[in-house]
């Protein structure tokens, strides 16, 4: 796959390459893989590009983007549905999430684009009308961002 948007990653796989016993390697999904995911999440319509470049490079694995404890991205996707099923919310559009901290999930919308803005979600917001934020920033720009704090010594998080 060619890598447009994510350039920053691709070209610094290891965080901390002078620290040995640090193993922060990006680890990746096959292309098949992102494209079962597409039939699962968005009706067999292609991903935004930035999105499938993250699951190519970093789907497992990413010192910028926490995927949580889960191993598979269907885990993932799965647990969000059913806390926001849970919680009395509903998403109309399609989406998908590539960060989960402490039960707040970061996600697009899949019909934006291919580089666009992502949205905060706190499921367990009881006020409906605050529980997703959109961010005036990419996926593109959060790795970016996230890259150089790592080169600088600094945790991305």
């Amino acid at each position: 796959m060619e890598i447009e948007y994510l350039k920053q990653l691709q070209n610094n796989p290891i965080p901390y390459p002078n620290e040995k016993e640090f193993n922060g390697e990006i680890k990746g999904i096959s292309e098949s893989k992102i494209t079962y995911l597409e039939q699962l999440y968005n009706n067999g319509n292609p991903f935004p590009i930035v999105l499938k470049e993250l699951l190519y490079l970093a789907g497992k694995s990413c010192y910028v983007i926490d995927w949580g404890p889960f191993v598979k991205q269907e885990e993932l996707q799965q647990f969000v549905r059913e806390v926001i099923q849970e919680e009395n919310h509903i998403i109309t559009r399609p989406f998908y999430v590539f960060d989960s901290t402490s039960g707040i999930y970061l996600f697009i919308y899949l019909d934006e684009g291919d580089n666009p803005s992502y949205h905060v979600m706190d499921p367990y917001e009881p006020d409906s009308s605050k529980w997703i934020k959109k961010w005036n920033k990419t996926i593109q720009q959060l790795v970016n961002d996230g890259v150089e704090l790592v080169k600088e010594g600094l945790t991305p998080f």
